[in-house]
């Protein structure tokens, strides 16, 4: 693993200035990049190792603060460590905000963040990878659905409500995305049961969408995460073995 060089730096956007942590290998050269989004938890510790670790295998990794409009990182104070007990006071704060990040808000970010590593001098010309984390799963279909000249590949990992029956739901792009496409689902996932895994798998082999999609046995929701009780070292070695493998293929 290359050492890494990790920094905040600031993204215009049409409605506001996000924060977010770019990190990439300590040598400055210009390397392919990768737009990672967070989940519900916000932009904290955990988020930037995993950057560290991306980077560290020759990737420039952007990880925005979605939430920006309310706030610079941390936007919700969390605990070191997530337990059971502290979700639902948790998750009254960060459900708001979830709420309030729509699609057409979304989308018009990503193209910021899009456009901010394509003039970064820490990133290769070319298209981006994407990898997404709970919300940030759904933030992940809907831009390479929303971008598809920018994105290559995408992965999301333990994404909810990715195929619903609401007119806005992540799935129904699936006829605009060229990229190659990586899903790992938790079957003991609430936000996901077996229909919407169906559903989402039908709307890519329909519209002809390179992808894969599998579901981690006895992973719960937010399995990558190792600041939370949900976390299972094996779903997270898995995940980082097949994210690995596709932006190998990729770039």
């Amino acid at each position: 693993m290359a050492a890494v060089q990790g920094t905040a730096v600031d993204i215009p956007t049409e409605d506001g200035t996000a924060d977010a942590h770019l990190v990439h290998p300590a040598d400055g050269r210009p390397r392919p990049a990768v737009l990672l989004y967070m989940d519900a938890f916000g932009l904290r510790p955990r988020l930037t190792s995993m950057a560290n670790r991306l980077a560290g295998a020759g990737y420039t990794v952007l990880v925005p603060n979605v939430f920006y409009r309310h706030g610079r990182a941390p936007v919700v104070e969390l605990p070191e460590y997530i337990d059971p007990s502290a979700r639902p006071e948790i998750f009254e704060r960060v459900g708001p905000l979830v709420r309030s990040l729509t699609p057409e808000l979304a989308m018009r970010d990503a193209g910021a963040y899009l456009t901010w590593l394509a003039d970064s001098p820490v990133v290769t010309t070319g298209p981006v990878a994407l990898t997404g984390y709970c919300m940030g799963a759904r933030l992940v279909l809907l831009t390479a659905g929303s971008y598809p000249e920018r994105v290559a590949a995408a992965a999301g990992f333990h994404g909810g409500r990715l195929a619903t029956d609401a007119p806005d739901s992540p799935h129904l792009v699936a006829g605009r995305i060229t990229a190659e496409l990586y899903f790992a689902h938790a079957d003991g996932d609430p936000s996901l049961p077996p229909e919407q895994i169906q559903r989402l798998e039908d709307a890519l082999t329909a519209a002809g969408v390179r992808h894969r999609c599998e579901v981690y046995p006895g992973a719960q929701h937010g399995f990558t995460q190792a600041d939370t009780a949900a976390y299972q070292r094996e779903g997270d070695e898995r995940h980082w073995a097949a994210l690995l493998d596709l932006l190998k293929r990729t770039f």
